[in-house]
């Protein structure tokens, strides 16, 4: 299960991270991300952990909790939809292709 960690510190490293979640259960991956330009912690983080239920038990433990001044916010990172951008546009077109009806109250015309 890949969680998604919100209110990082910008000093905590991906170990320290690490080790958060080790307290609870396997860590398959721990990832900070980082700005491009700076290469500075942009707050936020992903970690994965292959046992649904040790994942669900570091959330619960782990949200909230102050690290090094910062309250994480940890919760299920929700999976990326790759379609959704396109659906929306799907919605868009169909909203435009109604026709419009003439305002009889309106005397510009």
């Amino acid at each position: 299960m890949k969680l998604l960690i919100r209110n990082i510190d910008r000093s905590v490293t991906e170990a320290q991270l690490r080790s958060l979640f080790e307290a609870h259960g396997t860590v398959q991956s721990c990832d900070i991300v980082l700005d491009k330009n700076t290469g500075e912690s942009k707050g936020f983080g992903f970690v994965e952990m292959p046992k649904p239920g040790e994942a669900k038990a570091a959330a619960k433990n782990l949200n909230g909790k102050d690290i090094q001044g910062s309250k994480l916010r940890v919760k299920k990172a929700e999976t990326k939809s790759t379609d959704a951008p396109e659906s929306k546009k799907e919605s868009a077109k169909e909203f435009t292709k109604k026709p419009v009806k003439p305002n009889p109250y309106n005397k510009s015309r």
